[in-house]
């Protein structure tokens, strides 16, 4: 008699349906297996469809049954590992307002979902389709800027980084609740760095320029826009605006690639109005980064660590937090120093992932006192271990280019103060 082991020829096969096909039939004596109509798309309309939809930035649609049943198993694989909906902050440290993760339940939802052969159910129970505006994810913007020019993207070669100013052309200061860039051409745009310059009463130079134009003061609060991979926009908290000065400009960092064709883009800014004018309650918010400008990786270093840190001179309430690292960024996290010597882990990303770069926002601002230091501690793998590292063998320095490598620890600030002026402008934009 042949003694069957886990080694045996489809053996584990048929163990896993057996469980699968008892898994299925349990749930249908419960009531029935999920389906996709009742079970699956209220998890997708909620955590999935804002990526996963017709032009949204997923490579393909998750909002029918149609779209979604080529990829059930792909689903299950995804979910079941925490790779979908993309997170990269560890769940022990922190609670964040934007965590897209799934629930234990939802997971084993789609599992069974799956396991039971993906069923559609009765249309009839499918939730309403969310609302999406075509193109942005913001909403329909009240104010739209635009690069003054297309820009000329070559079908082949490296395109140099390309500072592009943008005049917003205000009268009069201009509050917003939103703020949104989008390339007419996302083919091409790796990512976009935004910053906000005053004016000087002077028309703004508009040609496009390998270097940032050092004569135009940067003013501190910024924009509060870039484009990265993987990074959603979202409109700002209710009663939650940013201040935009009369006269100012806007100042786009792209970072242009090639596709084997010649194409052309015309990034817009999208920008929502707020409801009314800032009172002496209105919450504003600010932030600034935290950068190390002077770090070098030896060529080979598997675990390099880079620090940056600021103290803060003022109390302050903290936002948000988001760290910027390239294809050789392995893990980083903040850490708050008190004045009195005490010390907490506001944000740890075991796993940074280049392709998906977050802004976490804490689901309450973290309050820093007057004297805090914060810390950003990364570190980097160089070696060949690293599949995504373009040659192990360098010397890696800070730089603007992917196969450079940077740190900089960006945060939000929230305040309550008042403001005077309309929100409006005069000027308009192009």
């Amino acid at each position: 008699m042949m003694r069957l082991t886990a080694r045996t020829p489809g053996v584990l096969e048929l163990v896993m349906a057996s469980f699968a096909l008892s898994s299925a039939a349990a749930a249908e004596a419960a009531g029935g297996p999920p389906t996709f109509s009742k079970d699956v798309a209220p998890i997708l309309y909620s955590r999935c469809a804002e990526c996963h939809r017709p032009s949204g930035m997923a490579p393909m649609s998750l909002v029918s049954y149609e779209d979604a049943r080529p990829w059930a198993r792909a689903m299950k694989r995804r979910t079941s590992a925490r790779e979908m909906p993309p997170w990269g902050a560890d769940p022990a440290i922190g609670k964040w307002a934007n965590d897209p993760s799934l629930t234990k339940t939802q997971i084993e939802t789609i599992a069974a979902w799956v396991d039971a052969g993906a069923p559609e159910g009765n249309r009839a129970d499918l939730p309403k389709l969310p609302e999406f505006t075509e193109g942005w994810t913001i909403g329909k913007p009240d104010i739209v800027l635009k690069m003054p020019a297309p820009f000329r993207v070559p079908a082949d070669g490296t395109v140099p980084y390309t500072y592009i100013t943008i005049p917003t052309n205000f009268q009069e200061d201009v509050w917003i609740r939103g703020v949104e860039l989008r390339p007419t051409d996302r083919r091409v745009v790796h990512h976009i760095i935004s910053d906000l310059v005053e004016g000087n009463g002077k028309p703004f130079d508009v040609t496009p320029r390998l270097t940032r134009d050092r004569s135009l003061k940067e003013i501190p609060s910024g924009l509060g826009a870039g484009l990265v991979p993987g990074r959603l926009y979202e409109a700002f908290d209710e009663g939650i605006v940013r201040k935009i000065p009369a006269g100012s400009a806007i100042v786009l960092q792209m970072h242009y690639t090639t596709i084997g064709q010649p194409v052309t883009d015309q990034t817009e800014v999208g920008l929502l109005l707020a409801k009314e004018p800032p009172k002496a309650t209105t919450r504003v918010v600010a932030g600034g980064q935290i950068p190390n400008f002077t770090f070098v990786i030896p060529p080979g270093a598997d675990n390099h660590e880079v620090t940056a840190r600021k103290t803060f001179d003022k109390d302050t309430h903290l936002a948000n937090l988001y760290p910027h690292m390239h294809i050789r960024g392995k893990d980083v996290k903040y850490t708050l120093q008190y004045p009195d010597g005490r010390e907490e882990v506001l944000l740890s990303v075991p796993k940074y992932d280049f392709n998906w770069q977050m802004r976490y926002k804490f689901a309450e601002p973290k309050f820093v006192p007057q004297g805090s230091t914060l810390v950003v501690t990364a570190h980097y793998d160089n070696s060949r271990a690293n599949r995504f590292n373009p040659d192990p063998t360098a010397t890696v320095r800070w730089g603007d280019q992917t196969w450079e490598e940077m740190l900089i620890g960006y945060y939000g600030t929230i305040e309550t103060r008042g403001a005077t002026g309309p929100n409006r402008t005069t000027g308009g934009g192009n």
